[in-house]
């Protein structure tokens, strides 16, 4: 059995903790770094010779902050042995010391209008191993994406990237752009962007990323295992930041059998 709670419980689990001055959102953004490393060294004899890229689709929540906060970590390893880390924003801002932090080790940030045209996303997506999906989480508000992360998904979806099985979205997608090879792997921060993540809707098949993996935070979500949103979290990894002792004491909102 796998408990899951609100955002609103998972918050005030969190509270506390951030009172305390915890650094949640380090211990969060370390245990996404760790993901993603699994998943480069999963990828290795896909990549060959290539160098490893990583590309950052961050918005202006706290999991966007957790996405560049990984792309610090990873930047310095990866941009000295050749590699890159790219940072994508699509929000009207961002968390100004988790860029900054993530620039100063080595990453690069791009305009976002690069990555909101499917053909120009169609030339620059091959060559990523990964792509985080940071561009909205728990703390969002109102049904679905808008603005440029809405244009950034579609972009994505239309070139074979995150389409999802089962929940109305390959309609609307295309082919994988990068026909040499197989398409990144796409690790959702926390929860895939624009699901219901209290009730495992999805409002928008055609505005959600499909998450090969979804690496979440204290505790699970409910939309992460509520159907049809639980089909695009792909495999959940639980991240220990420090609040299970607080969320065990809220009832779980949703309880798998």
């Amino acid at each position: 059995m796998i408990d899951a709670w609100t955002a609103a419980q998972v918050r005030e689990a969190e509270r506390p903790h951030l009172e305390a001055g915890e650094p949640l959102m380090q211990r969060a953004a370390d245990g996404l770094a760790t993901v993603v490393r699994e998943v480069l060294r999963a990828s290795s004899v896909r990549r060959g010779g290539r160098t490893t890229k990583v590309l950052l689709l961050v918005g202006s929540g706290n999991n966007g902050a957790d996405a560049l906060y990984a792309g610090e970590s990873l930047a310095r390893e990866l941009v000295p042995a050749g590699g890159a880390v790219t940072v994508v924003p699509a929000g009207a801002r961002v968390h100004e010391e988790a860029l900054a932090a993530a620039l100063e080790a080595g990453a690069v940030l791009d305009d976002v209008e690069g990555w909101c045209d499917e053909a120009a996303v169609s030339e620059s997506l091959p060559g990523y191993d990964v792509v985080l999906d940071g561009l909205v989480g728990t703390g969002s508000h109102g049904p679905g994406l808008r603005g440029e992360a809405l244009r950034v998904v579609q972009a994505m979806l239309g070139v074979g990237v995150g389409v999802g099985v089962g929940v109305g979205a390959g309609a609307g997608a295309g082919a994988w752009a990068g026909a040499a090879g197989a398409p990144p792997v796409l690790v959702a921060v926390d929860v895939p962007s624009g699901i219901g993540v209290d009730d495992g809707t999805v409002p928008d098949p055609l505005a959600v990323l499909a998450a090969d993996v979804t690496v979440t935070f204290g505790g699970h979500k409910v939309g992460l295992l509520v159907a049809p949103a639980s089909r695009l979290a792909g495999r959940l990894v639980l991240v220990d930041i420090g609040i299970g002792v607080d969320l065990a004491r809220l009832p779980p909102a949703f309880s798998t059998p």
